[in-house]
């Protein structure tokens, strides 16, 4: 049985490090990443306490759990955007990356009616969805911000914007996302994505942003 953890451990660790592997454009041959190399060993270590307890299963779930701790910070954003771009896949949310933050926009469309702050059922689908994964990977911090258009004055436009990212940031909290860990901000109309002069410009612009960031250390 204890040759079986161990083999087990070992794959866990081989699986970790070709997950970390990449490829030169010139020559095409194959290097581990040093984000991946550095977390190599507590990553296996991390898989070593999870076969010990729950044998294969535990290893590999106990590594991948182990996070910034066994694949460093970008291995444990990696691993969150994989699950949130299989989860949200057939949603209207889009995932999007850059450098170590993951972007979840939410178009108006699918969240909220016109001038409305109240979440609507597409809405609610997709944040039961993102809710199991942020909840489950702790080790982030999460801004969520509302944006309109700039049909309408400011008075009209800040609140809404600011209700709508309160509204979202409450939810993800009520289905198991710590408080301590969002905050919730309005942008009202300054901050827009895309032309308002156009209708389709100003359908971009009316979203909500989940903004995913690692814990500074």
């Amino acid at each position: 049985m204890k040759a079986i953890k161990g083999i087990t451990v070992l794959a866990t660790a081989a699986a970790l490090a070709l997950s970390g592997c990449v490829t030169d454009p010139t020559t095409g041959q194959q290097t581990i990443s040093k984000t991946a190399m550095y977390g190599l060993g507590a990553a296996a270590t991390c898989g070593i306490v999870g076969a010990i307890s729950h044998g294969g299963k535990g290893a590999r779930n106990a590594a991948l759990a182990c996070g910034a701790i066994g694949a460093g910070v970008g291995g444990y954003m990696d691993y969150q955007e994989s699950l949130l771009r299989d989860k949200l896949k057939n949603t209207p949310v889009e995932v999007s990356r850059q450098g170590d933050q993951i972007k979840l926009t939410m178009p108006e469309s699918v969240t909220f009616a016109t001038n409305s702050a109240q979440l609507n059922q597409n809405a609610v689908y997709s944040l039961n969805e993102v809710s199991a994964v942020l909840a489950k990977y702790n080790e982030t911090t999460i801004t969520v911000a509302g944006h309109t258009d700039s049909t309408g004055s400011d008075s009209i436009n800040q609140p809404l914007s600011e209700r709508r990212a309160q509204a979202v940031s409450q939810y993800l909290s009520s289905r198991g996302v710590a408080a301590h860990r969002i905050k919730a901000v309005g942008y009202g109309s300054r901050s827009p994505i895309a032309s308002n002069a156009t209708v389709e410009g100003r359908a971009q612009n009316r979203r909500v942003e989940i903004l995913i960031n690692p814990q500074v250390q």
